[in-house]
């Protein structure tokens, strides 16, 4: 959303709470439980300081995350965005793999499926023209 203010929300472990500190509204402090609570807290905080619509912004929560645990939370969080790019490039290739089996070789749908390890009611969906 261009033209449109972001406030990051920096969060930190105190005791059993999520301490929130907005960096760019000096002052505006909160506090949650759960880490997947900050971003609507946040938003509510920010909105009632500055009267404006909690919709009006955007808001990045940025956790800190304590030090023992942050090495593997970061290859946690890096393998599976490489897993999930991995899973898409196959998906495509999956895609284009069966149909230039299906239509280009003329190879049946269960042919296909057996050849790409999956079944052949995912080949037909993969191979039906898209709309």
């Amino acid at each position: 959303m261009a033209g449109v203010n972001r406030y990051t929300v920096r969060a930190r472990r105190v005791g059993g709470w999520w301490a929130l500190d907005v960096e760019e509204i000096q002052g505006v402090h909160t506090q949650v439980r759960r880490i997947d609570q900050a971003e609507s807290m946040a938003r509510d905080a920010i909105a009632g300081v500055l009267n404006v619509k909690q919709s009006a912004f955007e808001v990045v929560v940025q956790p800190e995350i304590p030090g023992q645990a942050r090495a593997i939370v970061a290859k946690a969080t890096a393998a599976r965005s490489s897993a999930s790019k991995a899973q898409e490039t196959a998906s495509q290739l999956t895609r284009e793999a069966a149909r230039r089996l299906v239509e280009g070789e003329g190879l049946t749908v269960r042919d296909a499926g057996a050849l790409l390890g999956v079944s052949h009611q995912r080949i037909a969906q993969l191979v039906r023209p898209t709309r």
